[in-house]
């Protein structure tokens, strides 16, 4: 069997970035996404160091895991807070080659419309369109994440996409 902090490692470097985007576009803020993306890693790490556990070895999809504890990390949030889906409206920086200040602006104000109307559609919705168009993952792997035909993912896809769009021409 292989090491397990260097499987977990690889796997850390790996989805490190990808998970706290996610978490990052469904809390209130970078604070809470930090805490909750190390939560998630905690929580992963505790399953594959413990030499004794039994389920260490049951891990067949390390990507669909980590992603369903990052899921799992974000409904206890919002349990927690009694709060529903925000986003933070911070913006980072746009990092353009000389972009003026008009389009900078215009990239901005787009980029909150999209953040906007993202936290409008339902939590299934946002997770398929984050994971196809951010992480660019593939219809298989979202299936995976989501314990669901990849015919299904397909639809629900398209699905989110129309609804999106509907929600930003308001």
């Amino acid at each position: 069997m292989k090491n397990p902090k260097k499987r977990f490692s690889r796997l850390y470097d790996k989805y490190v970035e990808k998970i706290y985007r996610f978490v990052l576009l469904k809390v209130e803020s970078q604070e809470v996404a930090e805490d909750l993306t190390s939560q998630v890693f905690t929580k992963a790490w505790d399953k594959f160091r413990i030499p004794d556990n039994p389920n260490r070895n049951k891990i067949k999809n390390p990507t669909a895991y980590i992603y369903q504890i990052a899921r799992a990390e974000i409904a206890n949030h919002h349990r927690q807070k009694s709060k529903f889906q925000l986003i933070s409206t911070e913006l980072g920086q746009i990092v353009d080659s000389q972009p003026n200040l008009e389009e900078k602006q215009q990239i901005q104000a787009e980029i909150k419309d999209l953040r906007s109307s993202l936290t409008k559609l339902n939590d299934d919705y946002q997770n398929v369109i984050i994971w196809r168009y951010l992480d660019d993952f593939s219809y298989k792997k979202i299936a995976e994440i989501m314990e669901k035909p990849e015919g299904t993912i397909r639809v629900m896809v398209h699905r989110a996409l129309k609804e999106l769009k509907e929600k930003m021409s308001i």
